[in-house]
């Protein structure tokens, strides 16, 4: 059947743009709220006890990828093409199958994993106190199956707003109950082993045992936040959807063809989650790659060349670690994680530019209008690089004062801080990889991004052991594995994306001209911290303004950088609140 009489019709969808800015606003607030959370957390349990959060959320991530970037995909996808189509009875029962079917993978996951997760610690990463914690996030996994089916229903009808108001109070519980627990274990079991020689009524082998346990626990204190930020989030988006509906006109559904068969919708439902939920796997995999693999590779290095690893970080290994050194591998993968914290900010905000864009894009495609399909992909393209490149950048050149201000001046700063420059330039071909791969979702092409996301993990692992195994680089060789990783993915995406829309897309307009202003942007960053830390004050203060101070100069740069090069679009400005009188002003001008 063609667009129906009612496709489109009868509620308003968010520009691409203004959805994307909805969106990125909700992702910023949880990736500030995040870096808020990491960085007291480090305090409270160190390097090691971050370690452990990472080895449990790592080994959860591929399910927990699945229901939050996957899942919701598919169901945006199948309720917005049947809303374009004006099949307004498919759409609301898109959501009605997805839920039982999504629900039960994820409670399957969440069972089949916890019985793996014993055998996953002793024998696979050799960190036995990872256990607690991976019990402890267990629950998430149903609870953010269930999410994604309000989340991807909302998206699909072009309402990117709840899912950003369940994004943030997700985030906020986590923050406040994860960071309280966590303190408030930590604190507890001190006090009990110092009191009676117990953690919790266990008796420790020594000091050092009730540390590592002590530790432990206060991981799993703060993953228990992150449980029950998935419980509020769920809440809400059944609360806002029992009382308030989805916004759509009644006429609508009462217009519109009857819907399919349920077992029709559940097939093609599943046809469209299946290699969809597998191409959202790439960054969740990576990270379950560097925690199954990166500690037990390093520890390998420990035992065959231990003088040539420690004289890589001279001064920078506390003397606990020393004198333990079975738990470097895990002190070292916990201060790689605490870069990654920093660099994922810049790949999962722009994943909202692919979430926002992915129901135009699919209906342009389903009503196949080339012009507007074009149009669209490049502008999804151009913006996700005018934002990523200069982020990535901007991190790589500043690591070292970022690291300082987020982390203090620890001795493991150093290493934090090598890592984040590596991580900082992978941010690019990372962040540009989950917009691409949710377009060749919308063009019909789910099946590409899990070819090449094979492709990508192969190059992961192969780097992985090859420069991990360098006792000079240990650790430093899982960003650049990394990178290897994300340029392969982005650039063999873009190319399949060009052939499966069957439309032209100008490389020079989306990528060499962002790419251009942006290193004009780190070089503009490193220059005005290299002169402000010398005018201001030493201490947190004065680091906070030599930081914000290059940050604001390079964006100065950029800008103008952008404006020379005329590398920001008419219709993209336009799109904006605003937009329409900034665009005129600066077409008077001469920049766009």
């Amino acid at each position: 059947q063609s667009m129906g009489k009612y496709g489109g019709q009868g509620r308003r969808r968010q520009s691409f743009l203004r959805g994307a800015l909805v969106l990125t606003g909700g992702m910023a607030l949880v990736k500030v709220m995040g870096a808020l959370f990491k960085v007291p957390l480090t305090y409270a349990v160190g390097e090691y006890g971050i370690g452990l959060f990472h080895v449990a959320y790592h080994f959860y991530a591929p399910v927990l990828s699945l229901a939050t970037a996957g899942f919701p995909i598919a169901v945006s996808r199948l309720v917005s093409e049947n809303s374009s189509l004006g099949r307004w009875n498919d759409a609301r029962q898109v959501k009605r199958v997805a839920m039982p079917l999504f629900l039960s993978i994820g409670v399957g996951g969440m069972v089949l994993l916890t019985c793996l997760a014993p055998f996953y610690c002793q024998w696979v990463t050799g960190v036995p106190y990872a256990l607690i914690p991976m019990v402890a996030l267990a629950p998430a996994i149903p609870l953010a199956c269930a999410t994604s089916v309000y989340r991807g229903y909302y998206e699909g009808l072009g309402n990117m707003v709840p899912t950003a108001v369940s994004q943030v109070m997700e985030a906020a519980v986590k923050l406040g109950l994860g960071l309280a627990a966590a303190w408030g274990m930590v604190s507890h079991c001190q006090g009990e082993y110092a009191a009676r020689g117990t953690v919790l009524g266990l008796t420790p082998s020594g000091e050092e045992g009730a540390m590592f346990l002590t530790l432990s626990l206060g991981a799993a204190g703060a993953v228990v936040g992150v449980t029950a930020g998935s419980l509020v989030s769920l809440g809400y988006l059944a609360l806002r959807f029992r009382f308030h509906g989805d916004g759509t006109v009644p006429r609508l559904y009462r217009d519109s063809p009857p819907a399919r068969d349920r077992r029709e919708t559940r097939k093609r439902l599943w046809a469209i989650t299946l290699p969809i939920a597998l191409g959202s796997l790439a960054t969740s995999v990576a990270g379950l790659i560097d925690a199954t693999f990166l500690q037990s590779r390093v520890g390998d290095v420990l035992r065959e060349a231990p003088q040539r690893l420690l004289a890589a970080y001279p001064g920078q290994i506390p003397d606990t670690y020393r004198e333990n050194p079975q738990a470097i591998p895990t002190f070292l993968y916990g201060c790689y994680t605490l870069a990654m914290t920093i660099y994922l900010l810049v790949p999962g905000v722009t994943q909202a530019f692919g979430t926002s864009a992915l129901p135009n894009v699919t209906a342009a495609y389903a009503r196949g209008n080339k012009r507007e399909l074009r149009s669209k992909l490049e502008a999804v393209v151009r913006v996700t690089a005018l934002f990523c490149f200069p982020a990535g950048v901007g991190m790589a050149s500043l690591s070292f004062p970022l690291t300082q201000l987020l982390y203090g001046h620890g001795e493991s700063t150093p290493i934090i801080a090598r890592c984040l420059f590596l991580l900082g330039a992978a941010s690019l071909p990372a962040a540009m990889s989950g917009p691409l791969s949710s377009m060749l979702q919308a063009v019909g092409r789910a099946d590409l991004p899990v070819k090449l996301l094979l492709g990508a993990m192969a190059i992961k692992l192969g780097a992985n052991w090859v420069l991990c195994g360098i006792p000079e680089l240990n650790i430093q060789g899982a960003a650049v594995g990394t990178l290897l990783c994300y340029l392969f993915l982005t650039v063999f995406q873009f190319y399949c994306l060009r052939r499966a829309a069957g439309v032209p897309l100008s490389i020079g307009q989306v990528f060499l001209r962002p790419l251009a202003c942006a290193l004009l942007c780190g070089a503009g960053a490193r220059l005005a911290w290299g002169i402000l830390e010398r005018i201001f004050p030493a201490g947190r203060w004065g680091e906070a303004l030599a930081v914000l101070g290059a940050t604001a100069f390079g964006a100065a740069v950029y800008t103008a950088a952008l404006l020379l090069l005329r590398g920001i679009n008419k219709s993209d400005l336009q799109s904006l609140p605003m937009g329409q009188k900034i665009a005129k002003m600066l077409e008077k001008q001469g920049w766009i």
